[in-house]
């Protein structure tokens, strides 16, 4: 079975409830969260301070998941972050593992 990473870029403001979800969706076993800088976003969503330093403050979120959980979870996502600015991408896992 083919994974995918699913990577969300988050707002501070509601980066403890993704989490939550995470944490509680049997369709994340494995994710990682680091805050980040994020460029290229809307002028208007961004604070002052954001807009002077030219980057929005966020949380990036990693999730690997099996292919066939891919519209579960974003379908969870969506309902509870309609409205959030949670922004995402997907790509290939070509390969993974654990190193023993």
């Amino acid at each position: 079975m083919s994974e995918l990473c699913l990577t969300i870029l988050c707002p501070p403001a509601v980066e403890e409830k993704l989490l939550d979800l995470l944490l509680l969706s049997p369709n994340a076993a494995v994710f990682t969260s680091a805050p980040t800088a994020a460029h290229g976003l809307a002028f208007g969503s961004l604070n002052q301070t954001e807009q002077v330093l030219g980057r929005a403050f966020a949380t990036q979120v990693q999730v690997v998941i099996p292919e066939a959980d891919r519209q579960a979870l974003l379908g969870d996502i969506q309902e509870q972050f309609a409205g959030a600015g949670l922004r995402y991408w997907i790509t290939p896992v070509i390969d993974a593992g654990e190193i023993a």
